[in-house]
Order: structure tokens, then C-alpha cells, then sequence
């Protein structure tokens, strides 16, 4: 297929050809050329004055399968990330069996491998993410892992993220650990603030993600190796996690996107869409996140796609297992708060970090693009859920700008 993207208002970095207005042509999967002005003789599509970048990458996605089916099987969790801007993403091991295994790891890429966007196993760091023993790691990364944590589920026992960075050294494996301690945290279900005693729920305290953090840098700079910090929410977490990068140790984090839009106040309504871990925090917190995203302290912004079915999440807030769906809302959401450049930068940085190639735009690159324009708004609404489960702390916000589509393994998708 030959694609003409004419009038393309290029962002990325990396490329000679940043910030500047150009016509690509894509022929079979490449780029075969870059100039000002190119004819749309002999070309199978036009794509009319569209922003490009490198293809965006999700750090943090569950899809179910296998297992867990009835919220979101593979193939529609692939074409919701690829319709969503998406050509990378990292699938964690909340399955059924858990994904502990190389076996499992190859049965995700081989069960995923025809669509336009690529997937990225994440192993479980423990047999059965129960937390006891290491599972098979170097295995595991040798199938094609790119990094080993069990889903949200912290690391309780500190001597075994301590073997954990020991052990994934010789290879360059990355431990994720999930910073909450479920002790502080106990039957918590919001964040600990006037807004959750108000309203009477049960509070978890910023004081459980922070001891968490403050631990797992601890032994970082105590064994070396290269952490992950999935997910951060407090303030606290940002300072600490800035004084780690100032020390040079190999650390990164993400944040949610549904922590980085969301304050407390909108629990008001007790709707369980809006019941995530780590809760949604207090202003001050959500303002010192966005603050981060600028100073380069949190590196790349998740969807944290998490599909539950209405079982799950209609009943009772205390009840309600924790999570959202957010794939279709990461770009609508951070462009509202960082530049465009800034923006394309958060979804494309997990890429060198889990040792996925990188595409820098230039003629005779790979093509594996996003189309998006930063312009407009919407209001999301429930119609506009690709995702199986409907389980979405998004319906009613507003969105800004729009994906138009990718380009990836020689593949065109486009929304309408």
C-alpha cells in the first residue's frame, strides 16, 4: 500500500525533521520519501494535513485473555489501543493462568502478532504473582518480556526485590514494584482527605505509596539494576523520585492518566468508575503530577487500561474492585496539559526504556506512526467506548484534539 500523508506537521525529536511541515510518502511499510511538496500520483491513500509522530507507547495495559475474557479479549484490546493511537503496547500478567511463564509470554505475542499495533508481555516478577518466589525471569525475557512485575500487588517482602535487582542485572531485566503498603493502606478505598471523610469512605493514606517508594529506591542504590515505578500519585512520591534521579540510580515512573485529570471532589457522586489504586488525590497532589510531567521527573503517561465487567463494579464503592478503562482518553486527556511536543514525548519515552526499537522519522525509516490532531474538544461519552467493558471514569469529560489513526507493521487503521 502506498500512502501519501500530505501537509504533515511533523513531532518528533529525534528526527531532522522536528517541528517542520512535509509531505511523507509510505510505500510497503517504509518511508521512501520526505519533501516539501510530493504528487499523490499512483498512491492507494491521501491523509490531508495530519500531525505525526513515532508510534505511541501504553506502559501499562490489561486485557484478560486468557482468563478473563468477558472484559476484554486480545483482539479487541489490540484494535482499542491501535483506534487509540497506539503501536506499542505492554500488557501486564493479570490473566488467569498468570503470565509466569515463557509459554505465556509467546502465546501473547503469537496470539497478537497480525495486528498494527505490536504487543509487549510483561512477566510476572512472582510464581502466580503470589509474592513468594521469583518466577522464571531470564526464561521469561528470553520469550520476549520486556520487564517483570505483578499487577498491582506490591513487593512485600524487601530481601526479594533486593534478589530481584540482583538477579535481572547480568540481562538488563526492569522489576517493576507497585508502591502501595496494603498494611497502611488496610481496608482503605479513597484517597485519605476531608473529601473521602466527608463522604465516609474509608481512607488510604498518601503515607502507603511513599514508604513503598522511599523502600524500593532504598535497595536500589543499595543493589543496582533498574526499577520501575508503575503509577505514582503523591507529591511526596515525585520529590523522592527526583532525588533518586539526582543520585544517577535507574529509576523511572509513570503516572495514571485518570490520576493526572481527576481530583477527589469528583467522588462526590459515589461512582465506582472513579474507584482506582492508587485513589484519585487531593489538588495539591494532582497539581504537583502536572508539574512533574514538565520537569522530566515522570517519565511516560499510562492509560492503565484496566477492562472489569459490570459485576465488578456495580455495587457498593467499598465493594467495587478498583480500576478504569482509559486507552481511548490518553491522548484527549494529556493534551490538555502539556505542549503538543511535550505530550508526544510522554507516549513515545517507554519505548527506549523496555528496549523497544525506535523509528525516528526520516526516509528509509520503518513506518510506525501516529496521526492526531491537538485540535478541538469533546465530551466523551459511553457510544465512544471501543473497549468490551464500559467500566470508564471518563464518560462525560471533556476531550481534547483527536487520533486520526497509525501506521504500523504495513498496516493503515484509521477512525472515522
Amino acid at each position: 500500500m502506498n500512502i501519501l500523508l500530505k501537509s504533515a506537521q511533523i513531532i518528533d525529536n529525534e528526527s531532522v525533521y522536528h517541528n517542520t511541515v512535509k509531505d511523507i510518502l509510505i510505500s510497503d511499510g517504509k518511508i521512501t520519501q520526505i519533501a516539501d511538496t510530493l504528487t499523490a500520483q499512483n498512491t492507494d491513500k491521501v491523509i490531508e494535513k495530519a500531525y505525526v509522530s513515532q508510534g505511541w507507547t501504553d506502559s501499562s495495559v490489561c486485557f484478560g485473555e486468557p482468563g478473563y475474557e468477558e472484559r476484554e479479549t486480545l483482539a479487541n484490546g489490540m484494535r482499542t489501543a491501535q483506534h487509540s493511537g497506539f503501536t506499542h503496547v505492554l500488557i501486564n500478567p493479570l490473566t488467569h493462568p498468570v503470565n509466569d511463564t515463557k509459554a505465556g509470554v509467546q502465546y501473547l505475542q503469537e496470539a497478537t502478532r497480525h495486528f498494527a499495533a505490536t504487543a509487549h508481555p510483561i512477566g510476572a516478577l512472582t510464581e502466580g504473582g503470589k509474592g513468594e518466589h521469583l518466577a522464571e525471569l531470564y526464561d521469561m525475557q528470553q520469550g520476549g518480556a520486556v520487564a517483570f512485575g505483578d499487577y498491582k500487588k506490591p513487593i512485600g517482602n524487601s530481601n526479594l526485590l533486593k534478589i530481584a535487582l540482583q538477579y535481572t542485572q547480568p540481562f538488563g531485566g526492569i522489576v517493576l514494584s507497585f508502591p502501595n503498603d496494603t498494611k497502611i493502606m488496610g481496608k482503605g478505598v479513597v484517597n485519605e482527605h476531608t473529601e473521602g471523610t466527608r463522604l465516609g469512605l474509608k481512607g488510604i493514606p498518601a503515607l502507603a505509596e511513599e514508604l513503598i517508594v522511599a523502600r524500593d529506591l532504598a535497595i536500589l542504590e543499595y543493589t543496582g539494576g533498574k526499577l520501575h515505578i508503575p503509577t505514582i500519585s503523591t507529591a511526596q512520591s515525585v520529590a523522592l523520585i527526583a532525588e533518586a534521579k539526582a543520585k544517577g540510580l535507574d529509576v523511572t515512573c509513570s503516572v495514571a492518566i485518570a490520576n493526572l485529570h481527576f481530583t477527589d471532589e469528583v467522588l462526590e457522586t459515589f461512582n465506582t468508575n472513579y474507584k482506582v489504586l492508587p485513589p484519585l488525590r487531593d489538588t495539591d497532589n494532582v497539581l504537583a503530577l502536572r508539574q512533574a510531567l514538565e520537569g522530566g521527573i515522570i517519565d511516560f503517561v499510562t492509560s492503565d487500561h484496566n477492562p472489569l465487567d459490570i459485576e465488578l463494579k456495580f455495587k457498593e464503592f467499598d465493594l467495587a474492585d478498583f480500576g478504569t478503562i482509559g486507552l481511548e482518553n490518553v491522548w484527549g486527556v494529556l493534551s490538555q496539559y502539556v505542549s503538543t511536543e511535550k505530550a508526544v514525548q510522554l507516549l513515545t519515552g517507554a519505548r527506549k526504556r523496555f528496549g523497544i526499537p525506535t523509528h525516528p522519522i526520516a526516509e528509509g525509516a520503518i513506518a510506525d506512526l501516529t496521526l492526531f490532531s491537538p485540535e478541538g474538544s469533546f465530551l466523551f461519552k459511553e457510544t465512544d467506548i471501543l473497549s468490551s467493558s464500559k467500566n470508564s471514569a471518563f464518560i462525560g469529560a471533556t476531550m481534547k484534539g483527536k487520533v486520526i489513526g497509525v501506521i504500523a507493521n504495513k498496516q493503515l487503521i484509521l477512525n472515522n
